[in-house]
Parts: structure tokens; C-alpha cells; sequence
């Protein structure tokens, strides 16, 4: 109930009408005063005027593809396409293979991707990855920082707990390394301290340096989050698969951490959604992503400068990072309601 007593009824008034008012000037500033219509912001450089749609109409191809190549975006369509033909029947209840579809989603897809992308073999025109910009890039990164940082974590965290001195030592070493240190950090490591301890003959893409940066960073809280899943599992389990004379590995993988997972998928996807949003951070480093595509595109484009050009760009990225995010985390939701994650079997 709204009211149930006088005091609790003064506090639900209040809050409806902050959020009315909120919601009515979000309105006014998003519809109501809107520019929808012009060809450079002299449009938005009315007294009052709200937000700047042109602005976002006339630079919708740069913020969603960077500077890649018009002639080749059926290359970043097939992409899309090969992605969302693994993802979707992972989260499909019933659908079979779904083991063979993982490894399709965490060894084949990246390298598919890359090869699509990148070009420069199979008669495939090459497109450097200084013209990769926009969400495309923020998907790579995310895409692969996350298919690349769950397997090391479940490493990290199975090291962490081995009984091996060397590897749970190395472990924690690298574990409590990394979470003490801001992605920043790692990113200009990657960046700029690398290559100075490079051959000068030798050359990494500022991309790739960026990629696994980001995966080796991602990788320390998985296995955080997995190493809790591992202590949830009841020691009956471990004892349960050695009467039946399983070894390590087939314990591992076939009892105790298809259990722990299932255990630990909110924090998984809070991690990754986490990683998700941290994609913007490659600004730093040179990599224009969503958020730097949009930024360079307020400040360096004086044909569309007014008031609102900025917060309209702003609102537009963020607007985008909370649809992929809000995906993410209802297809967790969807996947958790599934009988057989609930009960456990």
C-alpha cells in the first residue's frame, strides 16, 4: 500500500510528485521543445529550444560503425548476425547443443569476427582497426573482453583453491594484483608501457594491446565471483564424485563447477555488465568507442555547436548502454527461471 499511515502517505506524496516532475521535464526537454528537423544545429540555437535530434539523424552511421567503410558494413551486418545466431539458442529453453553452441559463442566467433572485420585475407578488403569506432567497437570489446575473461577466471579460481603451493600462490598473486589497481592503469600499461619492452621491429595492433588488457582485468573478478560458487558447494559433492572414482577433471567439469556457475550467474552478469559499461575507458588510450565517438563528435564538429548538442549526444549513449545492459541482465533473469537451474540438476 501507498498510505498506509499518515507519515508514510506525506513521503509517497512527495516521491509521486518529484518523479512527475521529473518525468514532466524530461519530456519537455526530450519531445516537447525537441528539434527534430535540421541539417547543422543552427536549428538548436533557439532560446529554449530541447534536444538536438538532428544531431544524432545526420550522425547515426558514425556513432553506430566509427569510420568503418560504407561499402563494407555488409562485413559488421554478418557479424551481428553470426553472434546473435549463437546467443540466441544458448538462451532458448530446450534447445540442443547448447555445449557445442558455447564453444561456437568462445573459441569459433571471435575468430570468425576478426577475420570478418579485419579483412586482408579471403579476398576480403583490409580495414584497419583505427577506422573501427561507435558501438561497433564497444561490442568487440565487450564481446570479446567477456568470452575471453570467463574460461581465464574459472582457471584462476580452480588455481586459487588447488592444493598445488605454485598455482594457488600464483593465483591469488595475480588475483589480488589486479583488483588493486584501476582499469585505467591496465589500459595504459597496455597502451604505452608495452611496447617499450618490445623489440622495435615488433609491432601489436592498439587494439588487440586494449583486448587483452581488458580480458586479463575482467579475468581477476571472475574468479572471484566463481571461487565463491566452488565454496558453495556442499563437500558432499567432491565426496560423492570420488566414490564413483571420477579424477580431478571430470569432477570439476562434470559435477562441482556446472554447479557453482549455476550459482553465481547474478554475479557473473552483474561482472560483466560492469565490463560492459568500463568499454567507454578505452577513450583514454585513443580507441573512440560510443561514448568517444560521440564526445570527439560534440567538440570537434562546429558545424552542429549549441547549447543542447551535447546532452543530446550524452543522453543517446546512454540511452544505448542501457538497452544492452537491460538485455543482459533479462536474459540472466530468463535463464535463472529455468526449472532445471532452480533445482539445481
Amino acid at each position: 500500500m501507498l498510505f498506509p499511515t499518515p507519515t508514510q502517505s506525506l513521503v509517497s506524496a512527495v516521491l509521486i510528485v518529484l518523479a512527475a516532475a521529473v518525468t514532466y521535464a524530461f519530456l519537455d526537454w526530450a519531445i516537447f521543445k525537441a528539434v527534430f528537423r535540421g541539417d547543422d544545429g543552427s536549428a538548436c540555437r533557439v532560446p529554449g529550444a530541447g534536444a538536438c535530434w538532428p544531431f544524432i539523424s545526420h550522425k547515426l552511421a558514425l556513432f553506430l560503425y566509427g569510420r568503418y567503410p560504407d561499402a563494407e558494413l555488409w562485413r559488421v551486418h554478418l557479424t551481428y548476425a553470426l553472434a546473435l545466431a549463437g546467443v540466441v539458442p544458448l538462451l532458448w529453453p530446450g534447445a540442443p547443443r547448447k555445449r557445442e553452441l558455447l564453444v561456437y559463442l568462445l573459441l569459433v566467433l571471435p575468430v570468425l569476427a576478426f577475420v570478418l572485420l579485419g579483412g586482408g585475407v579471403l579476398g576480403l578488403p583490409l580495414v584497419t582497426t583505427d577506422m573501427w569506432g561507435g558501438l561497433l567497437l564497444t561490442l568487440v570489446i565487450a564481446s570479446f573482453g567477456i568470452a575471453a575473461s570467463f574460461p581465464l577466471g574459472v582457471l584462476l579460481a580452480l588455481a586459487r583453491r588447488s592444493e598445488l603451493p605454485l598455482a594457488r600462490w600464483t593465483a591469488i598473486g595475480y588475483i589480488e594484483l589486479v583488483r588493486g589497481v584501476p582499469l585505467v592503469t591496465v589500459l595504459f600499461m597496455a597502451s604505452v608501457m608495452l611496447p617499450l619492452f618490445l623489440p622495435p621491429d615488433v609491432t601489436i595492433d592498439k587494439l588487440v594491446r586494449a583486448l587483452v588488457g581488458v580480458a586479463l582485468f575482467s579475468a581477476a573478478y571472475v574468479a572471484e565471483v566463481v571461487r565463491g560458487g566452488l565454496q558453495a558447494i556442499p563437500r558432499g559433492q567432491c565426496e560423492a564424485a570420488d566414490a564413483l572414482g571420477l579424477g580431478y577433471w571430470r569432477k570439476t567439469g562434470l559435477v562441482i563447477l556446472p554447479q557453482a556457475i549455476r550459482l553465481v550467474i547474478p554475479a557473473l552478469v552483474g561482472s560483466f555488465i560492469s565490463l560492459f559499461k568500463d568499454t567507454s575507458l578505452v577513450l583514454i588510450i585513443g580507441l573512440f568507442d560510443l561514448v568517444g565517438i560521440v564526445e570527439q563528435s560534440v567538440q570537434a564538429d562546429a558545424k552542429w555547436a549549441s547549447p543542447q548538442t551535447a546532452a543530446t549526444g550524452y543522453f543517446f549513449a546512454a540511452a544505448v548502454f542501457w538497452i544492452f545492459c537491460f538485455a543482459i541482465s533479462r536474459a540472466s533473469s530468463a535463464f535463472e527461471a529455468k526449472p532445471h537451474i532452480r533445482s539445481g540438476s
